[in-house]
């Protein structure tokens, strides 16, 4: 009898050792995995990435384009960063029909668009613009002017806008200014125009005549606005 008690003992001592020994890989598994390092999230794109879509036009001076007519390409370095944003929100949108500008603006993201509109307020520099006009436009151009009530949004000086949703337009490209003015008197072209209803109740009121009168004039104008060469945003120089 004792003995068979004490082998019942040592057969039972072997299976809680075994079944031990079969659970301590399972026990030491979660804390295996949490010692284990996390994958680290993606780092956000840099904003030299983000910037890329814009350098090859905005950033070379005199660089034209060909859509809707020959034309070059505006001056961004300088304006407000409120009005970037909403420039291209309304290309996101098709407030704005540019078919490039449209495929440029459906690539990104809010915070992309936030960071780019950044960028380029503070591209150009400290303000620059005179607080007076720097050359009285002619009486003709007055007249336009005045019946358009440009100054009423846009500032006496043209680079003071009420509101920082409105551009600062002195000194932009004349031909830019022309094309952008046409742009509010289109109607059902899905490639071309500007759905604005002020201004494009202003733009409506004037002939092709009119409005190349006061872009040239208005682009005359000393301003804010410039193109700043690539190579300064690498640190580089240019001539």
């Amino acid at each position: 009898m004792n003995k068979l008690l004490t082998t019942l003992f040592a057969l039972l001592v072997a299976s809680a050792t075994g079944f031990a020994q079969a659970q301590a890989p399972a026990a030491s598994a979660p804390a295996a995995a949490a010692s284990k390092p996390a994958a680290e999230p993606s780092s956000p794109a840099s904003l030299q990435a983000k910037i890329a879509m814009c350098l090859g036009c905005h950033n070379i001076p005199g660089y034209q384009a060909s859509f809707p007519e020959v034309h070059r390409v505006p001056m961004i370095a300088g304006q407000s960063a409120t009005y970037i944003e909403s420039a291209l929100a309304a290309y996101k949108t098709g407030e704005r029909k540019h078919p490039t500008m449209r495929g440029v603006a459906d690539q990104l993201s809010e915070q992309d668009v936030k960071d780019i509109a950044a960028y380029y307020s503070k591209l150009a520099g400290e303000a620059s613009a005179p607080e007076k006009l720097s050359r009285e436009p002619s009486p003709q151009v007055a007249a336009l002017l005045q019946k358009a009530a440009c100054v009423s949004c846009h500032g006496a000086n043209f680079s003071k806008p009420i509101a920082p949703n409105y551009p600062k337009i002195a000194g932009q490209h004349k031909d830019y200014l022309f094309v952008a003015l046409k742009a509010y008197k289109q109607e059902n072209n899905q490639a071309v125009g500007r759905n604005n209803g002020i201004m494009g109740g202003i733009a409506k009121q004037f002939s092709t005549a009119d409005l190349k009168a006061m872009a040239d004039y208005i682009g005359s104008l000393d301003g804010d606005l410039k193109t700043v060469p690539e190579s300064r945003f690498h640190g580089g120089s240019h001539k």
